[in-house]
C-alpha cells in the first residue's frame, strides 16, 4: 500500500469510526466497498469475487432502471444519493455508482458533480463507472480510441461526446443498439469479442480499445482480444472495480486479465 493510499484508507477509517459513534453499524474486518447498479436488485456481480476473491467485502443496491436511454437515465438519477447514504448506513468505506451510461450521458461536468454530491451526503470517497474508464484509459496511456458499446446511437453519441470533454480522441464508436438486455438473447463472449475486434479493425490507429457497459461480460475477454489486436483493452465492470477497490486503499491488482489488471 503506498503512502497516499494508507493516508487515504485512514481517512475512511475515521469516517467509520464517526458513523459507529452515530449508532450506524460497525464496518467488517475487511474495508467495505458499497456498489450502486442501474437495475433494481442487483447482486454483487461474478466479477467482483473472481477479481478480488479476499481482502474486500461488497454490497450491492440498485436504482429500478429499466432502458438504457437518455429518458431512463433521468426517471431514477433521483435515487442515486438516497442509494448511497443506504449503503453508507450499512457499513460502506467508499461508494461506487456501477453504471456508465447512467453517469456519463450528462456529460464530464455532470458526472464529476454526482460524485461531490455522493460524497457530501454520506462523507465517503466516491467513483463511478465512467470515471473509473478514464482513468484506466489514462492508466494503459490511451489517447486514440475504438469503443464498443452495448447502446443504441444516441447513447454511443453521448459515450462520444464524454470521452471527448475527458480529452480523448474517438476515432470510431459503435453500438450493438441495446436498450434492454431483457430483450435480446444473452451477449455471449464470443459475440462480444468479435464485436469489439471488429470496432478495432475499423479504425486500427488506435491506440486503446474501451468496451462500455457494466452489463457486458468482459472480464474473460480482456486479455484475448488484447492478443489479437495488440493494443490494451479497457472495460466498464473489470476497471470501475479497479478503480473502486483503489479507493480503500488496495491495490487494484487482479493477475491474468488484461495489461492494466495484471500491473494493478
Amino acid at each position: 500500500m503506498t503512502t497516499s493510499s494508507r493516508r487515504e484508507f485512514l481517512k475512511v477509517a475515521s469516517a467509520g469510526a464517526a458513523a459507529a459513534a452515530l449508532g450506524t453499524p460497525a464496518f467488517a474486518a475487511d474495508p467495505t466497498l458499497g456498489m450502486i447498479f442501474p437495475p433494481a436488485n442487483t447482486p454483487v456481480p461474478p466479477e467482483a469475487h473472481l477479481m478480488y476473491p479476499s481482502g474486500v467485502r461488497f454490497l450491492a443496491t440498485g436504482v429500478g432502471l429499466e432502458r438504457m436511454t437518455p429518458e431512463g437515465y433521468d426517471k431514477v438519477f433521483d435515487r442515486i444519493v438516497p442509494a448511497a447514504q443506504q449503503l453508507a448506513s450499512q457499513g460502506a468505506n467508499a461508494i461506487s455508482v456501477m453504471g456508465t451510461s447512467l453517469t456519463f450521458y450528462k456529460g464530464a461536468a455532470f458526472n464529476q458533480q454526482l460524485k461531490e454530491s455522493i460524497t457530501k451526503a454520506t462523507g465517503l470517497p466516491s467513483t463511478t463507472m465512467s470515471t473509473a474508464i478514464v482513468e484506466g484509459l489514462k492508466a494503459v496511456g490511451g489517447r486514440r480510441l475504438a469503443v464498443a458499446t452495448a447502446y443504441n446511437e444516441e447513447v454511443s453519441r453521448r459515450l462520444k461526446v464524454f470521452l471527448e470533454e475527458s480529452g480523448f480522441e474517438v476515432l470510431v464508436v459503435k453500438g450493438m443498439g441495446i436498450e434492454r438486455f431483457q430483450d435480446r438473447a444473452p451477449v455471449t463472449q464470443t459475440e462480444l469479442l468479435d464485436f469489439s475486434a471488429g470496432v478495432w479493425q475499423t479504425a486500427p490507429t488506435a491506440d486503446a480499445i474501451l468496451i462500455s457497459c457494466g452489463a457486458l461480460k468482459t472480464l474473460e475477454i480482456l486479455a484475448p482480444l488484447e492478443e489479437r489486436c495488440r493494443v490494451p483493452v479497457v472495460s466498464s465492470m473489470p476497471h470501475a472495480l479497479w478503480a473502486s477497490v483503489r479507493l480503500l486503499g488496495l491495490s487494484g491488482k487482479a493477475p491474468g486479465y488484461g495489461t492494466l489488471l495484471s500491473k494493478g
